[in-house]
């Protein structure tokens, strides 16, 4: 899952609105001919997508009834591209959707209903929480293909020198910041103004931005003030790098961290292939993985992230019987232990964890922090909750605004995205 990440892919958009045809019932079914369905994949178009082009090749070989339409959609582009295309009955046929757009989408009715189907034929393979995270109103539209959540990565050569372990806290963060900069002369930790990365801290008081079973928005109570108060106190202070509210700020932290000049950051597991290319990180087995630190409750947690493949619920029966076949395709235990072997990301099944797979120590190490995700809340509206954040938490790091006016700026727009909730 990339927040805030432009893929590096450009697709332009007459190339999409050509292939977006999974609504139109293509005539290849109705003159006996195979099949051509449209699968927009969403991922790192340099890192992933051609482990995901690869598969579908090998599909297509096993099932000369279908042809496969395969596009590579920016991810940053995506979500509103199929709303779009949705809307205008031109949506592609299977999209790896991010888990926070499944029931927006379902909502909508754009996304088939899976359950019973052959997508969702072993089920009981999955891990639960995933298969609940992409319900919506008791019905499941999405097949879990990947997953993530936020880890601490740290250098364990720089912790090592420095003499300090992973830290248990934030306040244990901090001190172990000062030190690796005394010993070592690198920034300890520097932290993210994003507000998907803020929801460790938010876990780690005990709430999140919204209350979603009691309808109410919680991004300005005390405990989420206290939340963001320790995250905004870890930009000042003695190996802790200052915030950095640039446009470029993700990449900043990435190459720093990567480089060897930061020890320590907050991230997922989608970037674990670009770890081991920096030059911190050519033995792999440097790359220091943990659960991101407690807050003041003793509790520490992440969001659950990661992708599903959905089935567009506009096109006719033939090319969604295609769909389908294809997602229970993609999603297999072979086709998970392949993807987790080119592209180091997490599968969703217990077993595509193979000895082969965890062999990798990234994904070895993001598979014992998975305990700590925590499962979003069956609110469509759920992932445009961050956008606000995105705009009020760099303001704030950056001095622009308090952190008591920007929290109640904030609740503000978030209120507005979720009208019936109170504040």
């Amino acid at each position: 899952m990339r927040r805030g990440i432009a893929a590096t892919a450009l697709v332009a958009s007459l190339a999409l609105a050509a292939t977006a045809c999974g609504g139109d019932g293509d005539s290849d079914s109705e003159s006996g001919g195979p099949v051509t369905i449209t699968y927009w994949d969403t991922s790192n178009a340099t890192n992933e997508a051609p482990t995901y082009k690869a598969l579908v090749e090998e599909f297509e070989a096993a099932n000369k009834d279908i042809k496969v339409d395969f596009v590579n959609v920016p991810f940053d582009q995506a979500q509103n591209k199929f709303d779009t295309a949705a809307g205008s009955k031109g949506a592609p046929d299977v999209l790896r959707s991010e888990v926070g757009w499944t029931p927006a989408f379902a909502k909508k009715g754009f996304f088939l209903p899976l359950d019973g189907t052959e997508a969702l034929a072993e089920q009981d393979k999955f891990q639960p929480n995933l298969i609940e995270q992409a319900k919506y109103e008791g019905k499941t539209y999405g097949v879990p293909l990947v997953t993530d959540t936020l880890a601490f990565v740290y250098n364990k050569a720089l912790f090592a020198k420095a003499g300090v372990e992973a830290p248990k806290t934030w306040d244990d963060l901090k001190k172990a910041a000062a030190t690796i900069k005394d010993k070592t002369g690198a920034d300890g930790y520097w932290g993210s103004t994003a507000g998907y990365y803020g929801q460790p801290f938010l876990f780690g008081e005990g709430t999140d931005t919204v209350d979603a079973e009691g309808k109410k928005v919680t991004v300005n109570s005390p405990e989420a003030k206290k939340a963001y108060g320790t995250w905004l106190g870890l930009f000042d202070g003695k190996g802790l790098h200052k915030a950095d509210t640039t446009a470029d700020a993700y990449a900043h932290i990435q190459e720093a961290f990567v480089s060897g000049k930061v020890a320590s950051i907050v991230q997922g597991p989608w970037e674990i292939t670009n770890f081991y290319k920096g030059s911190a990180f050519k033995d792999k087995n440097n790359l220091g993985i943990a659960t991101v630190p407690a807050g003041s409750t003793g509790k520490a947690g992440a969001p659950t992230g990661g992708h599903n493949l959905s089935v567009y619920a506009g096109s006719d029966k033939a090319h969604q019987e295609a769909a389908l076949k294809l997602v229970n395709f993609m999603t297999s235990a072979k086709s998970q232990e392949t993807i987790a072997l080119k592209n180091s990301t997490l599968p969703t099944r217990d077993d595509a964890y193979t000895d082969k797979v965890k062999a990798d120590p990234g994904i070895a190490g993001y598979q014992t922090v998975l305990p700590a995700a925590q499962p979003r809340p069956a609110l469509p509206e759920y992932g445009s909750l961050w956008a606000p954040l995105d705009e009020q938490l760099p303001q704030i790091a950056g001095g622009k605004k308090s952190l008591d006016e920007g929290m109640g700026d904030a609740e503000a727009a978030i209120a507005k995205l979720v009208p019936d909730f109170s504040k």
